[in-house]
């Protein structure tokens, strides 16, 4: 390799990275600036009134903390014991690569086939209606490959002779998936988790059809079994529908301000595990 070919190729792999956080910062400033004039303490606190002509965000970011939590908690236990039985427990790996082969396939599906699957499934054969568990039940099939291939990557990496030393001290199977093995792979589990909040916060083609509109200020059961529309829908429906673009990219900046959130405290977490471990 001559050293111009390698000058070209390194200006070539700057001028990318250039570009690639130009366009990041773009998009944060343009959203920012647009939005930051629309963010008041009652457009956060109120709910939306069409008597009054008030516009208010209260019942979507309810509705978005309900289906996060619930869809978090659902996905984490079936997706990590599910990892968890892949990598340490399967005695047939055409089994785990048949699960694996699925899981891929379900990664790679567009989240509106999830919502016409959703909608029928959850709200129809099941019987949940529009409602914020059906759009929480689809997104646990949504987030459910993430978390599965991140742990289970996690749990491959981890040294097999912290297995066997476990082992010779006398401990048993699950005791030492659970007290050594998961322990080291914490991390991974982390940035699969944080890799699905982000992608719950950013989702509104499934929940369109699975979690409804509705902008009503409900708590937690009763909110989860009626109809609601997340910030990412509110988001659709105040530019597309309304027109209101002022709400539209104020909902756009609370939601680039959640996503930094959740980003730094990834870092955070992953961080203190790391010195944690060390």
């Amino acid at each position: 390799m001559t050293r111009g070919f390698q000058k070209a190729f390194k200006a070539m792999m700057i001028s990318s990275s250039i570009l690639v956080g130009s366009i990041a910062v773009f998009i944060f400033a343009y959203v920012m600036i647009k939005g930051i004039g629309g963010i008041s303490w009652s457009f956060l606190s109120a709910s939306p009134s069409y008597l009054e002509n008030r516009i208010g965000i209260l019942p979507d970011i309810l509705n978005t903390l309900y289906v996060l939590l619930t869809t978090l908690a659902i996905v984490l236990v079936i997706g990590v014991a599910s990892a968890i039985y892949l990598s340490e427990y399967a005695e047939s790996k055409k089994l785990a690569r048949l699960v694996q082969g699925a899981s891929q396939i379900l990664s790679g599906i567009p989240s509106i086939i999830y919502g016409l699957v959703g909608m029928l499934f959850f709200c129809q054969i099941l019987g949940f209606r529009t409602s914020l568990l059906a759009g929480s039940m689809t997104l646990v099939i949504m987030c459910l490959p993430t978390i599965m291939k991140t742990t289970q990557e996690s749990l491959e990496a981890v040294r097999e002779g912290y297995r066997e030393s476990s082992f010779a001290l006398g401990a048993g199977k699950w005791r030492t998936v659970r007290s050594v093995v998961l322990p080291c792979a914490a991390d991974g589990i982390v940035s699969g988790c944080i890799l699905c909040i982000g992608r719950i916060l950013g989702e509104s083609a499934a929940l369109l059809f699975t979690a409804g509109l509705a902008h009503s200020v409900n708590g937690y059961l009763e909110g989860m079994s009626s109809s609601g529309a997340t910030l990412t829908v509110a988001l659709y429906v105040y530019a597309k529908e309304q027109g209101e673009f002022q709400a539209a990219f104020a909902i756009a900046t609370i939601l680039l301000v959640l996503a930094l959130a959740v980003n730094l405290s990834a870092s955070a977490v992953g961080k203190r595990l790391s010195r944690g471990r060390s």
